[in-house]
């Protein structure tokens, strides 16, 4: 999924990046609230991690920017403020959760996690389509029961296909969900792991289909559960 990102002090960016990448997150970093707006004026995201205390504006007026605009990212507020009135205007304002500086990341991957499922309108960390099954908490990937040997960029696209199982995203959806601004990835690349992930699900219920002019969906094999 592609998240953004806002948080001016750069350790903590740095290692909340890490973190997010890790989990086979394509992100994009922003230091500055004006920054932020221009990221969600032309991309769309599967989560907003958002930074209260930003050097320009603050990250109250950027989460009245998203609702305004009827963006519908789910928003991970961070606040250095553990005052009650400044959490309850953070969800008030419309931030979905809220986490108090300094966190646990394994706290903050949780409800990463959490976010991301709800705005997928999952509830479950596992998704499942025919025998093929991905564990979203331990990113990993099994089919019939046996491991599949999957890089984390790959793991990131089979996510993006089963959480919409049979939906049909274009070769450009793919891209954006799978490649930060700063990536280099060449306009080739998703066929590039389209390919690799059919080698490596051969022979399991679940096949990747191309629909010519239009892009890639995934569903059971003939025959297999849906």
């Amino acid at each position: 999924m592609r998240i953004l990102v806002v948080e001016d002090t750069r350790d903590v960016g740095e290692a909340i990046v890490a973190s997010l990448e890790r989990m086979g997150h394509a992100v994009d970093w922003q230091a500055t609230g004006r920054g932020a707006e221009d990221a969600l004026a032309v991309q769309e995201y599967g989560l907003v991690v958002l930074d209260i205390m930003l050097p320009d504006i603050d990250g109250f007026q950027v989460l009245n920017t998203i609702r305004t605009r009827r963006i519908a990212a789910p928003v991970l507020v961070l606040t250095a403020r553990s005052q009650v009135d400044d959490r309850v205007g953070a969800l008030d304002r419309g931030a979905d959760d809220y986490l108090v500086k300094p966190f646990d990341f394994r706290e903050f991957e949780a409800r990463a996690r959490a976010l991301l499922r709800r705005g997928q309108g999952a509830n479950v960390s596992r998704l499942e389509v025919g025998d093929v099954t991905l564990d979203q908490v331990a990113r990993s990937v099994t089919a019939a029961g046996a491991p599949v040997d999957l890089t984390r960029r790959e793991i990131a696209l089979l996510e993006v296909l089963m959480s919409h199982p049979r939906r049909v995203f274009s070769k450009a959806e793919l891209h954006e969900q799978l490649f930060s601004f700063d990536s280099e990835a060449g306009p080739n690349a998703i066929e590039l792991y389209v390919a690799r992930l059919r080698r490596k699900l051969q022979g399991a219920q679940a096949e990747i289909r191309t629909l010519r002019g239009q892009g890639y969906q995934i569903s059971a094999a003939d025959g297999a559960g849906a």
